[in-house]
């Protein structure tokens, strides 16, 4: 009896989408660990992301996305002077498989927390020594 595949996401209505998912779907050595993130996966993550509590657990939250899914997010103070959270940058890396709106949802999500809990953006800028912490 063969295994059960695994769910994975519904294709992008065509022209909404740049996510190359057909190509990924073809190219037998591409990381297909992406389209595991189906619509109600999505859901549940963004929900997560966004009841973050600490730096210790965004910074968890961003280890488990690249071992779960090969999603590759870069957080951190941005090249100039922070005033406030929209000069702190959360990118997430592009990749084959990667819907667009996921790409821009997860950056929010994890904004939203830290508007929520101010004490995350400024343990990440102490992560670099901007208040003289060890």
């Amino acid at each position: 009896m063969p295994a059960p595949l695994l769910p994975i996401r519904t294709e992008c209505p065509p022209g909404s989408c740049i996510c190359q998912r057909q190509a990924l779907l073809q190219e037998p050595s591409g990381d297909m660990r992406i389209l595991l993130l189906t619509r109600e996966e999505e859901k549940r993550l963004l929900q997560r992301l966004e009841q973050i509590t600490s730096l210790a657990d965004l910074r968890h939250m961003q280890q488990r996305l690249w071992q779960q899914l090969g999603l590759r997010l870069s957080i951190g103070p941005g090249q100039h002077e922070v005033r406030s959270l929209r000069g702190i940058t959360v990118l997430v890396q592009e990749q084959p498989g990667l819907c667009r709106k996921t790409r821009k949802a997860i950056p929010e999500a994890i904004k939203k927390s830290m508007e929520r809990r101010p004490q995350i953006a400024y343990a990440l800028l102490d992560e670099g020594g901007l208040f003289g912490g060890a």
